[in-house]
């Protein structure tokens, strides 16, 4: 068995972080948008799983139901944020060739 050369590993290693550093400035660029009611609340979040926008449509807006918006919001602001970790981990994944490699995830 062959023993890999310490500057092959340090070099793949560089390329590695290298390529890890672009796809973090990448994702803080990419957003996923998610909605609840049929479209009343809608939601922006970054790759960086930041909430940067929420919109309620007006009609949605019940002074007598505040916990049916409180619950909208809930809802779409969790979807939204399920879809950025989704994000995260696809575009992961194709960074690291599918390989699971525990940790790298909670550094986005």
């Amino acid at each position: 068995m062959k023993i890999p050369n310490m500057n092959q590993l340090m070099k793949q290693a560089q390329q590695f972080q290298s390529k890890m550093s672009k796809l973090q400035e990448e994702l803080e660029q990419e957003t996923v948008e998610a909605s609840a009611g049929g479209g009343m609340v809608n939601v922006v979040v970054s790759g960086k799983q930041e909430v940067l926008s929420i919109s309620i449509d007006p009609e949605v807006v019940n002074p007598e139901d505040i916990e049916m918006l409180q619950d909208l919001i809930l809802a779409a602001v969790n979807d939204g944020l399920a879809k950025s970790r989704d994000m995260v981990n696809q575009r992961m994944s194709e960074l690291t060739g599918g390989m699971n490699i525990p940790g790298l995830t909670g550094m986005m």
